[in-house]
């Protein structure tokens, strides 16, 4: 099991009941290898991607993978905020100058 999870970086590890394992990605390109290091990429793995907002509406893609592994069912997760994020503020007032001479 140790070497299963280490072939990734998992950001978070949660035992969820005894039998299950709860996996936290830093990101949806971390998963994916961890997937296919693994071997638990297969054809028939439950796998969920989608587009969404948080609260404050920042957007973001998130991917869910349901692989099993010798009994143990992992609920593996990753999100990307797709948003570059707040500009900083020497990049925000090149912007608003530039917007002036325009």
């Amino acid at each position: 099991m140790a070497e299963l999870l280490l072939l990734a970086n998992p950001a978070v590890i949660r035992d969820r009941d005894g039998v299950s394992l709860s996996v936290d990605f830093d990101s949806i390109a971390e998963l994916r290898s961890w997937l296919d290091l693994a071997g638990l990429n297969s054809p028939d793995l439950l796998i969920s991607e989608h587009d969404s907002t948080t609260e404050d509406g920042r957007p973001f893609r998130a991917l869910n993978a349901f692989p099993t592994w010798h009994g143990w069912e992992i609920y593996a997760r990753a999100v990307d905020y797709t948003d570059p994020g707040p500009l900083d503020t020497t990049t925000a007032d090149q912007l608003a100058a530039l917007a002036v001479t325009a």
